[in-house]
């Protein structure tokens, strides 16, 4: 396949036209009439064009590819990750015995969405978090269903824009949180909602994040911008900067304020997923930043506590809730909750997981060691160790009220992510990270993400 690409250019494109014409493209009121696939046969496959391939980008496209789309265009501001996306699919289509791949190339998704308009459906979305609300919202107003990786949006007016959307045009979306296609989170919401702990009152979950650098300074000077890296794509909406080597491109850049959503951002999507839809969370009273090591204009802090005070809610009683981030393996002891109140944990496991989620309420515990909730442990009051939710006889009686992902024990989530998303395309039955949920999630973390790192509390040494 050549390679050629339709780009505006870095010469051609200066910050303030992209912001301009951003900004219109967005803003645009765009004909056409979006609809759920049921005209068509349930069987024809569905066009889809991916708008990121490196990282998430690079599995999000293969999973596409796995449920048997036509992968009509590819967009990346990297053109080395954009051929070597091409030279995999080919190679996999050579493999399997399938016909070759023979996606369009782009290195500006606008001007891919413009020229390849009649000929997608839907498009995945899976750039740094920064970029993630202007593709996604220009492709839905176009009638696009989407696929966006979390953190679904940087900002809450963004969040709010394709929940809103999302609804208006029937649009067949996801976020990527992937843990929510775990049976084992589903059956955690069920076990919660029926009361098994009874009344929780507090919630406690702790992240290994950042993996990535932050609680730094703005390098000084730049770097010339790699032959195949268009640098003014990939700034998109943000600010002028210089470019500097290895300090955003590829993966440094969830740390900066300006590119991404820190710790919280990043991670809550998936480890305040579970406890967000059991306990109902909707919108706190109180948020307050406790503790943080030193803060920095451009950069999240190494790790922080955050307090979130929830009313009561739908039979619930009022609850507060404590973020906890940080690397433990960082020169810095990252804040953790109290070793009193993970007692049985510790004395379990010999140590706190690097990441886990521990609920509190009047009856018992429930606990989950890992990132995405695809298990939980119980401890009611009067035992000693946490069990297996699955096994705990204070949770068998519990009913499954909850519809499983499709292909129900496929190992790999993410691609039953996928798959949930395609149905929502073809039968309209909603996906269970849909927009209508995964913006609700987002617009939370992300108005913490963007004022915590500047507010006042107290600090470490």
């Amino acid at each position: 396949m050549p390679n050629t690409y339709a780009s505006a250019g870095t010469s051609q494109l200066s910050r303030r036209h992209f912001l301009k014409s951003s900004s219109l493209l967005v803003g645009a009121s765009v004909l056409g009439a979006p609809s759920f696939l049921r005209g068509q046969n349930l069987n024809e496959k569905i066009n889809v064009a991916c708008i990121g391939v490196g990282g998430k980008g690079d599995s999000d496209s293969s999973h596409v590819y796995e449920l048997a789309a036509n992968v009509v265009a590819l967009c990346d501001v990297d053109s080395d990750t954009l051929n070597g996306k091409v030279k995999q699919l080919e190679e996999r289509a050579t493999k399997e015995q399938k016909p070759t791949p023979q996606p369009k190339l782009y290195r500006d998704f606008r001007k891919m969405l413009e020229e390849m308009d009649k000929s997608i459906d839907a498009v995945t979305v899976s750039t740094p978090d920064h970029c993630h609300g202007m593709a996604s919202i220009m492709a839905m107003k176009m009638g696009k269903h989407v696929y966006c990786q979390k953190p679904l949006t940087q900002t809450v007016w963004e969040a709010r824009e394709m929940r809103r959307l999302a609804k208006e045009k029937k649009l067949a979306t996801q976020m990527g949180n992937q843990g929510s296609a775990e049976e084992g989170l589903r059956r955690a919401v069920e076990v919660i909602q029926a009361g098994v702990i009874r009344n929780p009152t507090e919630l406690h979950v702790w992240s290994n994040r950042p993996i990535w650098p932050q609680g730094i300074e703005r390098p000084p000077g730049e770097d010339p911008v790699p032959a195949s890296l268009d640098w003014n794509q990939w700034l998109g909406p943000a600010p002028f900067r210089p470019f500097k080597k290895d300090v955003y491109h590829t993966f440094k850049w969830r740390g900066w304020l300006d590119f991404g959503t820190g710790a919280l951002g990043d991670m809550a999507c998936h480890t305040v997923n579970m406890p967000f839809r059991a306990l109902k969370l909707g919108y706190p009273e109180v948020v307050e930043l406790e503790l943080a090591s030193r803060t920095y204009r451009e950069t999240y802090p190494k790790t922080s506590r955050i307090r979130f005070e929830f009313p009561a809610r739908e039979g619930l009683p009022p609850l507060k809730f404590w973020w906890y981030d940080g690397n433990p393996d960082d020169a810095l002891k990252p804040l953790r909750p109290d070793a009193g109140l993970a007692k049985e944990i510790i004395s379990s496991r010999d140590k706190l997981p690097p990441s886990g989620c521990l609920i509190v309420g009047d009856k018992g515990k429930i606990f989950s060691p890992d990132d995405y909730g695809a298990q939980f442990y119980i401890l009611m009051k009067g035992e000693e160790d946490f069990k297996n939710g699955k096994d705990h006889e204070a949770a068998k009686a519990v009913p499954q009220s909850i519809p499983r992902a499709p292909g129900e024990g496929h190992r790999d989530t993410d691609t039953a992510m996928k798959r949930e998303w395609f149905r929502m395309m073809k039968t309209g039955e909603p996906a269970y990270s849909n927009f209508d949920i995964a913006a609700y999630l987002t617009e939370l973390f992300c108005w913490v993400a963007s004022r915590c790192p500047l507010a006042k509390a107290g600090a470490l040494n």
